[in-house]
């Protein structure tokens, strides 16, 4: 296993569920049920298929022989006929009437939208892990003040629930968006080279309804509640788009939430998860790098990018069929899919143990209520007998010098410099028993509490999730 290229999403990501789903076992084993189905469906229409032969298509699905098929394959230079004949090899008896009226694409359409609504669903599930440890963290931290940033810079105060809201928002979103891809994933049917079902008519000597029929069937059998209305030999490769954009949506909500940490961590006030015996740096032990949050945005570029994959290939598509979407897809989908389950992995993890430095956050709420109560102070600077312009102008003058104070290295001053200002009319003792926190982070908490109540319903079953990430 070492001496060949092994894609990363694989040796070191992915989750063994997405790494099965998308092995050539799984794919294959699809490809047999879809033809065995068809079969059925062909049969139970008046076909002559016999219950026997169904039977046989049934008993081998899982005994794939795929050293006989590359074998078949390099001989016929065609990946659907080369199964086709290994299905035959294992049961001969059917052999005859496997793929009868289909197209390529019957399998590898199919197979294709059964996989990823697999996916979409698995995802889902593991979305819901990463709001629950969010919705977590932000009702255990709805009341506690932190500094707030505009353009990353000192703003009014907050509370690190609230902030963490905007992150459980984020993914919200992408939930809700998930669930309508899932919930619009069409099946394609037997369709024909052309996607005009004519051999299929042929088949059953012009009768419409049974043509008809035999899809509906099809896509029941597959949990399919509606077919495309018209096809090309393809699905429309618009639903590839759809489905990358969805997690694409998804990487960039992480990608907001990890990038916010790094900074929160390099402040010190909020870190990720970090182990015992972790090594932060070869060359510097001290260190404590945010390496999963960097990995998590690493990964998200890649998923973003990706996206454009299916946006291209869609564009693309020559009248009712080309075949240069089927190199791309076969990389571009399943490592999307491998891409996107990495990232909420990590985000699991991230989200499960996150560690508050309080007396951080406070030292830095100290540090910088003195500006932010600023309009409060005057207002009771004015009840005290100061005028109102007059008290303006003081907390100008004095934040600048307390700013130059702060620039210098020194710690800030602004409460004496105001006291001392005669303009100002409040004393020293006036002015600190108004910098009281919690008086400055307006309906935080509330906040936190009535988004987290609209949430219940949805994460009620959901438990609390860490993945461990070993590398």
């Amino acid at each position: 296993m070492y001496t060949q290229y092994e894609s990363p999403l694989s040796s070191r990501y992915a989750s063994p569920y997405m790494l099965e789903l998308f092995s050539a076992q799984t794919r294959i084993r699809t490809w047999r049920q879809l033809w065995t189905e068809l079969a059925r469906a062909e049969s139970e229409l008046g076909l002559p298929i016999t219950a026997a032969q169904v039977q046989a298509l049934e008993a081998h699905q899982n005994d794939i022989d795929f050293e006989a098929a590359a074998a078949r394959e390099k001989e016929v230079r065609h990946d659907v006929m080369a199964h086709v004949h290994t299905y035959g090899l294992a049961a001969p008896e059917a052999a005859g009437i496997i793929h009868l009226g289909a197209t390529s694409c019957y399998v590898t359409d199919n197979a294709d939208l059964i996989l990823y609504r697999s996916a979409l669903r698995y995802l889902r599930g593991e979305l819901l892990k990463a709001m629950k440890n969010l919705a977590d963290f932000a009702a255990q931290y709805k009341s506690l003040p932190t500094l707030g940033y505009t353009h990353y810079q000192p703003a009014q105060l907050v509370t690190v629930g609230k902030r963490a809201t905007l992150w459980l928002q984020d993914l919200a979103s992408d939930l809700e968006e998930l669930d309508f891809v899932i919930s619009t994933i069409p099946f394609l049917g037997c369709r024909g080279a052309t996607g005009t079902e004519a051999s299929l008519l042929e088949l059953f000597d012009g009768d419409h309804v049974k043509v008809e029929e035999l899809n509906c069937r099809l896509a029941e059998k597959f949990g399919f509640d509606h077919l495309y209305a018209v096809s090309g030999q393809t699905y429309p490769r618009k639903l590839d788009s759809r489905i990358l954009s969805c997690l694409s949506a998804i990487a960039q909500s992480c990608y907001r939430f990890a990038n916010d940490l790094r900074l929160l961590q390099h402040d010190r006030q909020v870190e990720e998860p970090f182990e015992k015996n972790q090594i932060g740096s070869s060359a510097m032990p001290y260190k404590r790098n945010p390496m999963r949050c960097e990995r998590i945005c690493s990964l998200s570029r890649y998923l973003m990018v990706d996206t454009m994959n299916a946006a291209m290939t869609a564009s693309t598509q020559w009248l009712e069929r080309t075949l240069d979407d089927s190199a791309n897809r076969r990389i571009s989908l399943p490592e999307g899919f491998l891409c996107a389950d990495a990232i909420l992995r990590l985000v699991q993890n991230v989200t499960n143990g996150l560690h508050v430095n309080e007396k951080i956050i406070a030292r830095a709420v100290e540090e910088y209520l003195p500006f932010i109560a600023t309009e409060n102070l005057m207002m009771e600077a004015v009840k005290q007998g100061a005028d109102r312009q007059q008290a303006h102008e003081a907390i100008r003058r004095c934040s600048m010098e307390a700013t130059a104070r702060m620039k210098n290295g020194e710690p800030c001053n602004l409460p004496q410099l105001l006291a001392q200002d005669s303009e100002f009319h409040l004393t020293e003792e006036q002015i600190r028993a108004g910098l009281q926190p919690e008086k400055y982070i307006g309906r935080c908490p509330e906040q936190v509490e009535a988004y987290l109540q609209t949430l219940a319903p949805l994460l009620k079953e959901v438990q609390s999730s860490s993945v461990d990430i070993s590398v």
